[in-house]
């Protein structure tokens, strides 16, 4: 791996980690603070998510992109390939490695935060039709933002529209839009209220790489040369990378 892939695959695997801290971390915190409440917990919840999500965007964007996401990774590969923008398929790989094992330690971190086992899996159920299709609808609209933020020359509000986006959708959503493959794994790793069954991962991911795959066909109806912007998925880092070498 090159310097400066190593760089930015550092950022996503901070990032991730940092963003799943937060889920899971605000989430032990909510039900703590609110016990006999599961509607408060969840605002707790999703508010915290939002705006941790938008500062880490903000801080690691210009490095990596900040895509802490497998699907919106894998999404600008695929459509920057032809035009030469975006990921290449190393970057890809990296991004996405990064990005699992961030999630993971992110969920370990959390918990030792709380003064829990650094592991427990989780014994939450996510499982059923209705469950897969919030995701699908879930990831699909996240991705489809973030690329049409980029296509129209508006990243600089990527970190206030996406973070709006996920917290809103945290309550739009049977699932509480997970939206995401790396963080779904994380989760698995605490049994706490942010958790999800290790057997109910594989669903969740299923349903998320769908909701890439939507993504894609509605970007090519709506945005039929997205991938000429593929480079500034979430935050244009390519000039900062030729820059700062």
């Amino acid at each position: 791996m090159s310097r400066t892939l190593a760089r930015r695959a550092s950022a996503e695997f901070a990032g991730t980690a940092l963003l799943v801290a937060a889920v899971v971390g605000s989430g032990i915190a909510a039900a703590r603070l609110s016990p006999t409440d599961v509607g408060l917990q969840l605002l707790e919840n999703a508010i915290a998510t939002a705006f941790a999500l938008g500062a880490l965007i903000l801080t690691f964007g210009p490095v990596s992109g900040a895509h802490f996401n497998p699907v919106v990774s894998a999404v600008d590969w695929w459509l920057g390939r032809r035009a030469g923008t975006g990921l290449t398929g190393s970057d890809l790989a990296a991004y996405t490695a990064a990005q699992v094992t961030g999630a993971i330690a992110g969920s370990v971190l959390a918990n030792l935060m709380f003064d829990l086992p650094a592991v427990a899996w989780s014994q939450t159920g996510r499982t059923g039709g209705n469950l897969w299709l919030a995701e699908i609808v879930a990831t699909a609209g996240l991705v489809v933002l973030v690329f049409a933020l980029a296509r129209s020359g508006r990243t600089a509000v990527a970190p206030a529209a996406v973070g709006a986006y996920i917290g809103a959708a945290y309550w739009f959503t049977s699932s509480t839009s997970f939206a995401n493959p790396a963080v779904t794994v994380g989760r698995a790793f605490t049994d706490t209220f942010a958790g999800i069954a290790p057997t109910s991962v594989p669903g969740f991911v299923a349903a998320q790489l769908v909701g890439g795959l939507v993504a894609v066909a509605a970007l090519a109806a709506w945005y039929p040369d997205a991938g000429r912007a593929a480079d500034a998925v979430l935050v244009p880092h390519r000039t900062q990378e030729t820059t700062t070498r």
